[in-house]
């Protein structure tokens, strides 16, 4: 069985986790319609990604 040789601070094993957080979200504002949406998403509300029309708009 692995045996460390010596204790492992807390403050080295915080620097070798300190890329284990999870990541926020991203956002883009949408230039068409101002709304926030995912980048390489589709906007809901209008349906519409890369200029084209993929699904019929929202109504509210």
């Amino acid at each position: 069985m692995a045996v460390p040789k010596s204790k492992i601070t807390r403050s080295r094993r915080g620097m070798r986790r300190s890329h284990d957080r999870l990541a926020a979200a991203t956002y883009i504002e949408d230039a068409d319609s101002g709304e926030l949406r995912r980048p390489h998403h589709i906007d809901l509300k209008t349906g519409m990604y890369r200029g084209r029309q993929i699904l019929p708009a929202q109504e509210d």
